[in-house]
């Protein structure tokens, strides 16, 4: 008969010449074929219809986790590659080295042609010290700037007698750079005519229809100012004197004609060399985040790289975090005692010994295998020779009854040698220990 459910069984040791039945009994206890290296199954294997869960192995592990890993790996992919197509369609704006489509490496070729040496400064010292009358200091990003840099580039605007172009100034900036103009909102259009005739700015009538657009807009009642390329009534392009002969202040409202990707639209190219070309020199200021530091002066500190990300990504890795956690509790399972549960299907004893004798066999593990068939002798035999099963596997309480009972029957035996012997030296000698074990069993019932 099946082992009962909820039972736990064990197949027994391998012994040729042995009968036992399909559902893995024998009349001295569970059985199961034999043959050389068919070791039977271990104690607290289940064969009948239920058995004891044990810990997960590796491969279980990886078959449950492998789909929550590669759906990790996919995000960590995307967030990647989406990173990178983010800081690619970044990198270099407005730089007159780069190539790349925000870059303005072709003004910088046009200008180069036509004789006009490009500088690139990082620093604001620099740049204010680099501009004079025969130089045109073009500062990138005047938002960006730290209250030392903006007092250095404004020192250059009284004092260079040369040009000043700042590319879309904000309010921040205005006040400080260009107290005499104010931001009037963004334009809604991307390319804009001159506005003549009240635009009498030369570069501008040369030029025609340019991209000054998609920016800010800006106004000013400043005496000898003009205004170019009017969105809505107000210039995006404003040109502002300077107090020092020569010298003017041009404001950008939007940096697009001046890029690679935009150069050679409308008349864009025409309107960037006019404004830029002007002086033999042109001091391309591109501010670094050392220039958005506060005055070393003041005492304070450079931002660290925490005080860099914005507040809403903390609250999202938090979110991620819980996320993370609840998904770790649901798919997690307490590791406690042994449950006991039904199996799918009845195993036949002989097949799961079977398996396991050639996974003994596989693996060269005769001493595991020899093991199994002498305790597995012991059990049987202990019953027999009257030992209580507690003491089945002490050689002291098993070896002299097992030996009275061949002595009795007139056969001497060397039982010590068969129950708690040596591991057998090559599979022969498995085959032979497990004959062996089988016919002291007989000897012992028949006594």
């Amino acid at each position: 008969m099946p082992a009962p459910s909820g039972t736990t069984t064990d197949a027994g040791p391998a012994r040729p010449g042995t009968d036992h039945g399909t559902d893995g009994t024998h009349p001295g206890g569970p059985g199961g074929s034999g043959g050389p290296g068919h070791p039977t199954t271990p104690p607290g294997q289940g064969t009948g219809t239920g058995t004891t869960s044990t810990a997960l192995t590796r491969a279980q592990l990886w078959t449950r986790a492998r789909g929550f890993l590669l759906a990790v790996a996919v995000l960590l992919t995307a967030a990647v590659a989406l990173a990178g197509l983010r800081a690619g369609d970044h990198h270099g704006r407005l730089d007159p080295r780069s190539a790349d489509p925000d870059g303005s490496r072709a003004l910088a070729q046009l200008l180069k042609e036509r004789g006009v040496t490009t500088r690139v400064v990082t620093n604001a010292q620099e740049a204010a010290a680099a501009a004079g009358p025969g130089t045109t200091l073009l500062v990138a990003d005047p938002d960006l700037l730290g209250e030392p840099q903006r007092r250095a580039i404004r020192s250059a605007i009284d004092l260079s007698g040369g040009r000043t172009v700042l590319v879309a100034p904000g309010s921040p900036t205005l006040p400080e750079l260009a107290p005499a103009a104010h931001a009037k909102g963004f334009a809604h259009q991307r390319d804009l005519d001159p506005g003549t005739p009240a635009c009498t700015l030369p570069a501008a009538g040369t030029a025609g229809r340019a991209g000054t657009g998609d920016g800010l807009r800006y106004t000013t009642d400043l005496p000898g100012a003009t205004g170019c390329y009017p969105s809505g009534g107000h210039p995006t392009l404003l040109v502002l004197p300077s107090t020092t002969k020569g010298g003017d202040t041009v404001l950008l409202g939007s940096e697009t004609f001046l890029l690679n990707k935009r150069l050679a639209d409308e008349g864009n190219a025409s309107l960037a060399l006019q404004l830029l070309g002007s002086r033999p020199e042109l001091v391309w200021y591109l501010p670094t985040p050392a220039d958005m530091s506060a005055d070393p002066g003041t005492g304070a500190q450079d931002p660290a790289l925490l005080d860099l990300v914005p507040s809403g990504w903390t609250w999202a890795l938090l979110q991620l975090f819980v996320a993370a956690a609840l998904a770790a509790l649901w798919r997690a399972r307490r590791l406690g005692p042994l449950v006991t549960e039904d199996l799918p299907v009845a195993i036949r004893a002989s097949e799961a010994t079977e398996g396991h004798a050639r996974l003994y066999r596989r693996a060269d593990a005769r001493d595991r295998a020899a093991t199994v068939l002498r305790a597995a002798a012991r059990e049987r035999l202990a019953p027999l020779v009257g030992v209580p099963a507690p003491q089945a596997h002490d050689p002291a309480a098993l070896v002299p009854a097992v030996s009275a009972r061949l002595t009795a029957g007139g056969r001497p035996s060397d039982p010590a040698a068969l129950l708690f012997g040596t591991t057998p030296a090559d599979d022969a000698a498995l085959v032979a220990l497990a004959d062996h074990l089988d016919a002291l069993e007989r000897e012992v019932r028949s006594s």
